[in-house]
C-alpha cells in the first residue's frame, strides 16, 4: 500500500492550497480516508476525514468552513482544498486510511503517507 501525498508549498496568509493523496495498492473506494497535520513541538491531529462514499466527513473545529475534504474514487485519490491559510496551520499534513468509518483516533489508521509541508507566513 502506498498513499502518495502532494500540493504542500509556502504560501502567504489569506491563501489557497490543494492537497492531493493519490492511493496505490489499496481497495481504495471501501476505506475511509484522513488527512491528519503535525506542528513542530506538537502531536499529530485530525484535520478533515471523510467515509468510503464521501457522503460523511469530519473536521476539526479550527478548520471548519475554511478546509475541505474530498474523494475521487475512480482517481483513487483523496483531496484537502484549504483557503484563508493561516500561519498556525503550518505543519506536515499526512493522509491516511482506515477500513473503519472516519475517526478522529489516528490509532485506527493503519496506511500512511509520507506527509507533505504546508508553511503559511504572515
Amino acid at each position: 500500500v502506498q498513499l502518495q501525498a502532494s500540493g504542500g508549498g509556502l504560501v502567504q496568509a489569506g491563501d489557497s492550497l490543494r492537497l492531493s493523496c493519490a492511493a496505490s495498492r489499496l481497495p481504495f473506494s471501501v476505506y475511509s480516508m484522513g488527512w491528519f497535520r503535525q506542528a513542530l513541538g506538537k502531536e499529530r491531529e485530525l484535520v478533515a476525514a471523510i467515509n468510503w462514499s464521501g457522503g460523511v466527513t469530519y473536521y476539526a473545529d479550527s478548520v471548519k468552513g475554511r478546509f475541505t475534504i474530498s474523494r475521487d474514487n475512480a482517481e483513487n485519490t483523496v483531496y484537502l482544498q484549504m483557503n484563508s491559510l493561516k500561519p498556525e496551520d503550518t505543519a506536515i499534513y499526512y493522509c491516511a486510511a482506515t477500513a473503519m468509518a472516519p475517526t478522529r483516533s489516528r490509532y485506527e489508521y493503519g496506511y500512511w503517507g509520507e506527509g507533505t509541508q504546508v508553511t503559511v507566513s504572515s
